[in-house]
């Protein structure tokens, strides 16, 4: 998709969690890709106009195709480019969202506000332990907030918890120097492993080939209430934090 220009924007329904605006198409067409960038959940495309800041929702997804494949259902938006291949938006839920900015992509008000990247030399435990600071909300949740640190989903949270040693429901200001240090390090490790195995399939999620993610069969907590704990054998336990379920180990995780 670099390097190439955008011949033509065809929506079919700007329904998506903001209304596309009425404008996309006319300043879209005639662009040049330069690049694509990623911030958090946000994919950023980059042209010589502007950038292009799309958000996939819950079940988005784009593909790159042959003009002259039929659509399918919930192919919201095409950009059509110069090498005959079509980009398509699909969307069944209509979670997702796209975005024009013409300025600086980082100060568009959904970007603005996120935390540093999990896996980049910003986040580490000192930072983790500056911001949860005065914080009465749970670990977990804590760890979740993308103001804090952007990427740590439910499962990730509750895996990297356990691997850490630290309760879910401990208070995050209550968190220790040390805490902190081995939370930030499994957060990376956990996120580490999972994207070398293609993530984490529960329902739907495919990889761009459509391959399953497989971290599922090394989750130690995640979804197993009731079952033994993989270290001591203590049955996990499970609760709603953050209208979210969580998963834990009482005796790993005091």
């Amino acid at each position: 998709m670099t390097t190439q220009r955008i011949e033509s924007v065809r929506i079919h329904d700007r329904r998506l969690r903001w209304p596309i605006e009425a404008e996309l198409e006319t300043q879209l067409t005639g662009a040049r890709v330069e690049r694509l960038e990623r911030r958090a959940k946000y994919l950023l495309v980059v042209t010589d106009r502007g950038t292009l800041i799309v958000h996939l929702g819950m079940s988005g997804s784009l593909r790159v195709v042959p003009d002259v494949l039929a659509r399918r259902l919930h192919d919201h938006v095409e950009i059509a480019l110069d090498s005959g291949r079509t980009v398509r938006f699909n969307d069944p839920r209509r979670f997702g969202s796209l975005h024009w900015v013409t300025g600086d992509p980082l100060a568009h008000p959904l970007l603005a506000t996120l935390g540093p990247e999990p896996l980049s030399e910003d986040f580490d435990g000192a930072h983790l332990y500056r911001s949860s600071r005065g914080r009465k909300v749970p670990a977990k949740v804590f760890i979740m907030n993308a103001a804090h640190v952007v990427g740590v989903g439910n499962i990730y949270a509750s895996e990297s918890l356990f691997h850490a040693g630290v309760r879910p429901t401990k208070s995050a200001g209550k968190l220790t120097q040390a805490e902190c240090q081995r939370l930030a390090a499994e957060i990376k490790r956990v996120l580490s492993d999972a994207i070398e195995v293609g993530g984490t399939t529960l329902r739907d999620y495919v990889d761009p080939d459509g391959n399953p993610g497989y971290f599922r069969q090394r989750l130690f907590v995640y979804d197993r209430a009731g079952k033994a704990c993989r270290r001591c054998h203590a049955p996990i336990s499970q609760r709603i934090i953050g209208q979210r379920s969580t998963y834990w180990c009482p005796i790993c995780q005091r």
